[in-house]
This record gives structure tokens, sequence and C-alpha cells, in this order.
């Protein structure tokens, strides 16, 4: 099965299907640091106030390269299906985090 076929929910089921096997925990993660040019913008938008349009995209860039680690680490073990998915971040030095994402493979049918 190819990663990007395996589903990913944040529930403890799969609706309408049923956990055949449990194949055991599976996490992607990635380390981000913050660039200089954007600390520049962002130092703007922290005194007028508004979102921080880059960072924004780095954080969805970032959520997305650890759920694709995660659906391949699923993908290895035989799993179709990853249950229990959640996000976390920490602070990994100054300027850079963690984002991990992780969650339970199974099968479903």
């Amino acid at each position: 099965m190819k990663s990007s076929d395996i589903m990913v929910v944040t529930t403890e089921n799969v609706m309408g299907k049923q956990v055949t096997e449990v194949k055991g925990l599976v996490r992607g993660n990635t380390i981000r640091a913050r660039h200089i040019g954007r600390d520049i913008g962002a130092v703007f938008k922290n005194i007028i106030g508004g979102e921080i349009k880059d960072y924004t995209k780095m954080m969805a860039e970032s959520r997305e390269q650890a759920l694709d680690r995660m659906r391949e680490e699923a993908a290895s073990l035989g799993a179709n299906a990853v249950v229990m998915t959640r996000f976390s971040t920490s602070s990994m030095m100054q300027n850079a985090a963690e984002l991990l994402c992780y969650g339970t493979a199974v099968v479903v049918k």
C-alpha cells in the first residue's frame, strides 16, 4: 500500500470500518528553524497586529511533512489506517521547534 493511501483519523475508529489488527505506534516529525527575514516581518506584525502569514505557511508545511512521515511508517508496518492521531509541538532550541504527529497504525476492513 502506498503511504498516500493510508487513512488518518483523530477518532478511535474509522466510521463504517472495523479494526482487525493493531500494528502499533507510528510517528512522524520535523524540526523547523525560524528565518531571520520572516522574523523581521513578524516584528512589524506584532506591532500592528494581524496574522503572520509566513509562519502560518511554515507550520502548515511542517504538519503535512510530519503526517507524510507518519503515513510512511504506517505503510511500512502493513497498516491501511492510523487512528487516534495527535499533534504535539515543543521548542528544541532558540528559534527552532519540533512538530510531532503520532497515532496508532491499524488494519481496517
